[in-house]
């Protein structure tokens, strides 16, 4: 079964906003009061961009930026790209994979409804691997003692 990145691999996420004129610094609070990786940026209730821990360390903190004049529009990742809830656990490996991302924002008609991390990826596939090994398992044991 393919898993759906709503609503199997995420749900009931809380996905937390900015505006392009947010200050770099409030962007990094809201990173880390929510303990989150990545927040989008929005404008006009449309998705304008998304800011990762990578793009703070990168384009202000690398460059010697002032977080307080630096606005999130001068550090995010501009029209990124985006999953739909239907798309598949394995569509967002393999865009993360070919284009190096760790957080994808999850999109339909009515805006952001998700954000998917590689870390979610990761636990769909050991859950999967897990019940494959188990299935496994019992395929071989079952006909070794001659009970499949």
């Amino acid at each position: 079964m393919q898993r759906r990145i709503v609503p199997d691999v995420v749900r009931d996420q809380t996905i937390f906003f900015v505006s392009a004129e947010t200050t770099a610094r409030e962007v990094a609070r809201t990173l880390a009061d929510n303990k989150i990786a990545a927040v989008v940026v929005m404008e006009g209730g449309l998705l304008k961009g998304i800011i990762t821990e990578r793009d703070v360390t990168a384009r202000l903190v690398a460059k010697g930026g002032d977080p307080d004049t630096v606005t999130a529009r001068a550090i995010m990742t501009p029209d990124p790209d985006t999953l739909a809830p239907e798309d598949t656990a394995e569509d967002a490996l393999r865009m993360m994979r070919l284009r190096g991302y760790r957080h994808l924002p999850v999109v339909d008609e009515e805006g952001v409804v998700a954000m998917v991390s590689i870390r979610d990826l990761y636990a769909v596939v050991t859950d999967q691997l897990e019940r494959d090994m188990k299935t496994h398992e019992s395929f071989i044991y079952g006909e070794q003692y001659g009970t499949s």
